[in-house]
């Protein structure tokens, strides 16, 4: 409705200082925007969060300000076959955009730098296979450096991801994406839990990485599930692997945080639904409750809603084995055919994973490390 700053988490002012608080303790913000297409159908007037006022069958959304020549003809998307209906229609019936327009484009890039303004280190490019990768080189040129008062070096541009849904099987390729920014690779997240689901075997991980079809290392971000496809939204299906399954969801992630496929590696951090529309945990007025945590400082989900899976002591620490392995080649590859394998990352780390439900992972390997005191 708006590219306000305004939502039930709070003002303007409160994401400012959010920002500035992360950056002062080390963390930085990468911000979600939908720039594809603004709010979808309506009878009559819509009413955003920040109080801004829209109109669909007007092409009128003024907070913006947006009118009628800013946006494609009016089509829905039915072929994902055919580039120019993917590009230029209606995503779910929400009023698309056209950046190639340049009051779009002059909108779109001053929305982000805005946001770099408050110190936000890039951004997660909502729908991007649903805009012409030639327009968005423009608006990504056009973008100001990092904002050095949070510390970013000088002449740094925003990290950039893009989202491509793709696995195969549609005219849209992610390698149309890949020379521009970080592409998310779903291909990751639906293979990864087809495999730790035994639905492929784990042997097979031997050569994980662009020989599955997946984009080269360096220019992806790598998932096990995110916050559409954990809920059955975009591609994956159940086979996706969730916080709802933590036998299988912990030992995905550690092999996600171990190898080293992925310049990038995410992790989710959720709360709790029964159905995928539902809201953050929240208090009677709407306002988003904190996270409460228990002794060994996990988030109280039973009581309070917050999962927080980073949280989670197997994650936190195979996050601090990335970190030391860095980019150490991955060497000393085993697995016994069945569902137990191992390999280390140069010299630095080694980790083995055992799925088996009845056998004990009993061997002697070669880890690649010095030898123990």
């Amino acid at each position: 409705v708006s590219y306000k700053l305004i939502s039930r988490s709070g003002s303007e002012s409160d994401l400012s200082d959010m920002i500035r608080r992360c950056n002062q303790a080390g963390v930085r913000t990468y911000v979600d925007i939908v720039v594809n297409h603004m709010s979808g159908y309506k009878d009559g007037d819509t009413l955003g969060t920040a109080g801004s006022v829209a109109n669909y069958g007007q092409r009128s959304w003024p907070a913006v300000p947006y009118g009628p020549g800013d946006f494609h003809p009016t089509c829905d998307i039915s072929n994902y076959q055919d580039r120019q209906q993917v590009r230029n229609c209606q995503l779910s019936s929400l009023a698309d955009l056209n950046q190639t327009v340049p009051h779009v484009r002059d909108m779109i890039v001053g929305y982000m730098d805005h946001l770099t303004d408050l110190g936000v280190a890039g951004f997660r490019i909502d729908a991007a296979k649903h805009m012409w990768p030639e327009d968005l080189e423009v608006i990504y040129g056009r973008l100001k450096d990092l904002n050095t008062d949070f510390g970013f070096p000088a002449n740094t541009k925003p990290y950039i991801y893009q989202e491509v849904i793709d696995l195969g099987g549609e005219e849209i390729k992610k390698s149309e994406y890949n020379h521009l920014g970080a592409v998310t690779e779903f291909k990751f997240s639906t293979d990864i839990g087809l495999v730790f689901r035994n639905k492929i075997p784990l042997k097979s991980l031997k050569n994980w990485g662009p020989e599955w079809n997946m984009l080269p290392s360096e220019d992806v971000i790598v998932f096990v599930d995110n916050h559409d496809n954990q809920r059955g939204h975009g591609a994956g299906g159940a086979d996706i692997l969730t916080h709802k399954v933590p036998s299988l969801y912990k030992p995905a992630v550690a092999f996600m945080l171990a190898h080293p496929y992925g310049k990038v590696a995410r992790v989710m951090s959720s709360y709790a639904f029964d159905n995928s529309d539902q809201g953050p945990p929240a208090h009677e007025d709407g306002s988003i409750k904190a996270p409460s945590f228990l002794s060994n400082q996990q988030c109280d989900t039973a009581n309070n809603g917050w999962v927080c899976e980073h949280r989670w002591p197997e994650i936190v620490e195979m996050v601090k084995f990335r970190n030391l392995v860095n980019d150490a080649p991955l060497e000393n590859w085993w697995d016994n055919e069945g569902k137990q394998v191992a390999f280390s990352r140069g010299n630095k780390g080694f980790v083995a994973f055992n799925l088996e439900e009845d056998s004990e992972l009993d061997v002697n390997l070669s880890t690649g490390l010095a030898a123990g005191e």
